[in-house]
């Protein structure tokens, strides 16, 4: 169901609101470019400072203007379950085709917890499920048993797998086979993750190179490995530089820069030094971006 490049889309603003045309024109030009899929209200979309009310008009906007081209996957996750199931419910109310499930963070559950939480989610709302592991971001890590136990779940159907470890994303793949797709949830590990047997990648980079990230995947399933390949060094300046200060910060400057947002966050983000802005300007003039 999922596969190839997937953009963790940002959500725009303008004077403090959701900017709704900036976003379905991002949206659009996405399905353009050959984006295989759309995550609103993810990490890189602020997903954490927005309201409800912004959550739930975020994925109607994506879903609408996606019209069922490319998969919706909604990110509802949260670090209650009874909360998870609340905004996934919805999510699939509002027509998503899944949802992206972060692994409940702050709290630091045990793996029998992340079982259970997850499990729970998975029988109150009948909708495939993505697991998200990002330990970076919620201190605990789905260690690949837990995620084999979750593959066993029906609608549980894939998992972005963002601790940048290869070694558990080979475990994960050895222990589920067919049972789950393994997505890349780090643009730098996109490659050698494909490698191992990984489908595709829910991708930062994606939102400003979304026919290169496209490009990259489709290439090595193709078995067109040396280009594929190229494609990987050409925009690996643009992976690093996409997490020089902390995600979405460089991600929003630069398609400010690009002249496809305003360059605005929610505190407790905040601009991006004009330091790293030098630098992450001179990558985008690298690569004919502005």
């Amino acid at each position: 169901m999922f596969k190839g490049s997937i953009v963790a889309i940002v959500t725009p603003f303008k004077k403090g609101k959701v900017d709704e045309k900036a976003l379905g024109d991002l949206i659009e030009w996405h399905i353009s470019q050959d984006t295989k899929g759309i995550v609103p209200c993810g990490t890189t979309g602020e997903s954490a400072t927005l309201d409800y009310k912004e959550h739930y008009r975020v994925i109607d906007i994506t879903v609408e203007i996606v019209n069922k081209k490319i998969p919706v996957i909604a990110g509802t996750g949260a670090n209650a379950t009874d909360e998870t199931i609340m905004i996934t419910k919805q999510a699939k109310k509002s027509g998503a085709d899944a949802a992206l499930l972060v692994s409940p963070y702050y709290n630091k559950p045990t793996q029998e917890g992340l079982y259970r939480h997850y499990k729970a989610v998975a029988e109150a709302v009948d909708i495939p499920i993505v697991l998200y592991n990002v330990p970076g971001r919620t201190a605990v890590n789905i260690l690949p048993t837990t995620v084999a136990r979750l593959a066993e779940i029906k609608n549980i159907v894939a998992i972005k797998e963002a601790s940048g470890d290869m070694k558990q994303v080979s475990e994960i793949i050895r222990l589920c086979r067919d049972k789950i797709t393994v997505l890349s949830g780090d643009d730098f590990t996109t490659l050698p993750l494909l490698a191992l047997g990984g489908k595709g990648v829910i991708s930062v980079s994606a939102n400003v190179v979304p026919k290169d990230v496209s490009m990259m995947c489709s290439l090595w399933m193709k078995g067109q490995h040396d280009g594929a390949r190229s494609i990987h060094y050409k925009i690996e300046p643009l992976n690093a530089a996409m997490f020089i200060e902390t995600n979405p910060i460089p991600v929003k400057t630069a398609l400010a820069m690009m002249g496809k947002i305003q360059e605005e966050l929610r505190l407790p983000l905040c601009e991006m030094s004009s330091a790293n802005k030098e630098k992450l300007k001179k990558v985008l003039i690298d690569l004919k971006l502005i």
